[in-house]
């Protein structure tokens, strides 16, 4: 406990550095994919896009340790079957950390799923699964990670949907030293994302393509092992935001009418009893 309040005490006197909104030439580079990611409209759009031969991706430019990030996505439209729109923020190596949206695509007509998990020095195995309150094929929808010290609340429009409680005082790890990057990639995953692997990518709907517009980052932007972060700043009021009386209504709605899956409830899984979070929480 004494550890997390010198976290908090450090953190008091650091500012982010605020990514203006949108420019995707600014902010990330196309990292894989052949030409098949594609930035566009003077850098206020990025397309992923995936055929037979390879799907796409990008990464942030910078890595963060703590922010505030924002993303509108156009999913796949139609039957996207098979398909794996992935945007997460993760480090690198064998204990990292990673905090997950996959969206696994469906048939023309069913909806699609929303798989979020959250990984700790290495370890994941957090899934959480819900169906959105609109589709996400028709129009831009803004999908969101608020992570600071003391929790980490994924969002969709504004309405949040899971929170990743920081537990260090039970012994639980917490992502809290590894800066991280934001990632995204749209690649083929026939052999599970869709009913178990039941239904297969149909290559003849290809090339499939998600859009992306409007990331923002408010964050603090670390280099070199530095944070870029400056002192005597007003705009980190996220550092310290907790979910309120208000927020908590709109996640127990979501998490009523929307979670189809949820690792906390999962017994058959987990023999020996569930996570320790599960009950933390």
């Amino acid at each position: 406990m004494a550890s997390f309040f010198l976290l908090l005490a450090l953190i008091a006197s650091l500012s982010p550095i605020i990514a203006a909104a949108g420019n995707f030439y600014r902010d990330v580079d196309v990292s894989w994919g052949d030409g098949r990611g594609k930035i566009l409209n003077n850098g206020q759009l990025l397309t992923l896009s995936l055929d037979k031969t390879s799907g796409s991706g990008f990464q942030t430019k910078n890595e963060y340790l703590f922010g505030n990030f924002d993303m509108q996505i156009k999913l796949v439209p139609g039957n996207s079957a098979g398909t794996v729109t992935a945007y997460y923020l993760s480090s690198q190596g064998p204990t990292h950390d990673e905090i997950d949206f996959e969206f696994l695509g469906n048939l023309s007509g069913d909806p699609y799923i929303l798989h979020t998990n959250v990984f700790t020095q290495g370890k994941g195995n957090r899934e959480q699964q819900f169906y959105l309150w609109f589709d996400p094929r028709a129009d831009f929808h803004t999908y969101s990670v608020l992570w600071n010290p003391k929790q980490i609340i994924i969002s969709v429009d504004g309405t949040p949907i899971r929170v990743f409680n920081n537990r260090e005082s039970i012994g639980l790890p917490y992502p809290k030293n590894q800066p991280m990057r934001l990632y995204s990639s749209l690649w083929d995953a026939e052999d599970w994302a869709t009913r178990g692997g039941l239904v297969k990518t149909d290559w003849t709907k290809a090339p499939f393509t998600a859009s992306f517009k409007n990331f923002n980052a408010n964050a603090c932007v670390v280099a070199s092992g530095s944070s870029s972060c400056k002192s005597s700043s007003s705009n980190n009021a996220w550092m310290y935001q907790e979910m309120d009386s208000a927020s908590m209504k709109k996640l127990r709605w979501v998490q009523k009418n929307y979670m189809i899956y949820n690792y906390c409830t999962d017994v058959k899984r987990f023999p020996q009893g569930l996570p320790p979070e599960c009950s933390a929480n």
